[in-house]
């Protein structure tokens, strides 16, 4: 999908855009955001240490001018580096509800990451959700885009009245 239909897709004037992009799979990702100059908040709280900063996964607000966001979308697709999430709240709003996802508990109560980030993750994962979970985890988001399996397509999710909306993009 060239750059245009992705920001045709991705961009609302009623809405933020944003990506939460995982440092793993993004080269470089923390000095990109840096040289970039480019809004974003570490999804992992407290002090990290230097490896760790380059592992984090982080929220960046992506406008449709930037030439990072250029980036993302040219380089981005079939590499499974992260999602976008559409909000009509801030970015601190959105972060501080995303950063409550990040640590989930296993059934003996031991704290497990949650890489909901991955879009692999997520568009196996949210088709198992319930309406309940769906809300939960959509919190300040109106929708959440991931890649498909082929790379070729963007998914969409939104929650409906009580199931979870999937649309293939073109």
């Amino acid at each position: 999908m060239d750059d245009r239909k992705l920001k045709q897709h991705l961009f609302s004037e009623t809405a933020h855009l944003f990506a939460a992009l995982d440092g793993v799979m993004v080269p470089d990702l923390p000095n990109r955001l840096f040289d970039g100059n480019v809004p974003n908040e570490c999804l992992w709280t407290g002090d990290l240490t230097p490896d760790l900063v380059y592992t984090a996964p982080y929220l960046v607000a992506l406008s449709p001018d930037s030439k990072f966001t250029d980036w993302v979308f040219a380089e981005a697709l079939g590499k499974h580096w992260g999602i976008f999430i559409r909000s009509r709240h801030s970015m601190l709003e959105t972060r501080n509800h995303f950063r409550k996802l990040i640590s989930v508990y296993d059934e003996r109560g031991n704290p497990m990451r949650f890489r909901f980030y991955d879009p692999r993750v997520l568009r196996k994962f949210l088709p198992t959700c319930n309406p309940g979970e769906l809300k939960t985890l959509f919190g300040k988001a109106s929708a959440i885009f991931t890649e498909a399996d082929d790379a070729e397509h963007l998914l969409r999710f939104e929650v409906g009245p009580d199931k979870l909306v999937v649309t293939e993009l073109d």
